[in-house]
């Protein structure tokens, strides 16, 4: 199992119109392609202006499959053209559970079969 960190760095100020536009149009695009949101957030302290969200998948294959069917959706390509100008920068990381990890691929309590 992976968990993919995607961070998005905004505009400043631009984080609540952002998370308004995303809960309005992206998310019920976004969540039944990718499948598991582990989490959705926006930072207070440290780095701001900042949107993270974390997307588990099985392996990168899965995850470039679940990838690519987002791109091509066009509800998705038309809110993204909304919320492009909102964003300075992004960065993608792959994570991987060390072994001991709640989010490790032996925890049973993980249904990886969810989409």
């Amino acid at each position: 199992m992976i968990v993919e960190e995607r961070i998005y760095s905004l505009q400043v100020g631009a984080a609540a119109e952002y998370l308004r536009l995303y809960e309005a149009e992206g998310l019920a695009i976004q969540r039944p392609i990718l499948g598991r949101m582990v989490g959705y957030f926006s930072t207070e302290i440290g780095a701001l202006h900042q949107i993270v969200h974390l997307w588990a998948y099985k392996d990168l294959a899965e995850r470039g499959e679940r990838r690519a069917r987002l791109a091509s959706d066009d509800g998705w390509k038309a809110y993204v053209q909304k919320v492009r100008p909102l964003v300075v920068s992004q960065e993608n990381k792959i994570l991987i559970p060390a072994p001991f990890s709640p989010w490790s691929e032996d925890d049973p309590a993980l249904d990886m079969a969810k989409p």
